[in-house]
């Protein structure tokens, strides 16, 4: 089971921020904050993507054509560019294991990512924190994707790049990684299911 953003996608956290404060003349860190609750909602799938989109509007003073080009940003941003090698690691576990994916997400993401990556065709199962309503690092999502695979959680492990999210995965009994870079996690769950 592998995480998204910062494992399979290596994102720029900062390219949106970057671009859109100085743009609407927001102070640092303003954007996040003034944002924040349209993000926690997308994340859990309380809004739609449409809804999403207005909140948005409304809140940074957007009209349309802006609205679409900060979008655009965000996307690009979200969707980062593919690590090509884990990518593949991953893919070459199957049929041998089934494999997943669970994923801190927001309204939108399954269809973007299907499109650029197509990793609904390269694993069993795609756990996404805004269909499901709960996010990493509760521990009902990881026990939602031990179910959906048909595996115990002390036959699950789990890579991804937030302490939190591993340390709550491993105290759900889950073999948890934590990504530091592509060959370290590969040797690491290499070993594991080696082990």
């Amino acid at each position: 089971m592998f995480d998204i953003g910062g494992v399979l996608e290596l994102t720029d956290p900062g390219y949106l921020t970057r671009i859109w404060e100085p743009r609407l003349g927001l102070g640092p860190g303003e954007l996040g904050s003034r944002l924040a609750g349209v993000a926690a909602a997308g994340a859990v799938g309380t809004i739609s993507e449409q809804q999403a989109g207005q909140r948005i509007a409304g809140i940074l003073g957007l009209d349309d054509h802006q609205l679409r080009a900060f979008l655009a940003d965000l996307w690009t941003e979200y969707l980062g560019t593919l690590n090509t090698e884990l990518t593949d690691y991953f893919a070459s576990l199957r049929p041998r294991y089934r494999t997943g994916i669970i994923s801190n997400s927001f309204v939108g993401a399954r269809d973007r990512e299907q499109q650029r990556y197509g990793f609904g065709d390269l694993t069993d199962l795609i756990v996404y924190s805004h269909e499901v309503g709960m996010s990493k690092p509760d521990p009902r999502i990881y026990q939602l994707a031990c179910d959906g695979l048909g595996v115990a959680a002390a036959e699950m492990v789990f890579l991804d790049d937030v302490p939190e999210n591993v340390t709550a995965a491993r105290q759900a009994g889950l073999h948890g990684v934590l990504f530091d870079d592509t060959t370290q996690a590969i040797a690491d769950i290499q070993a594991l299911l080696d082990g």
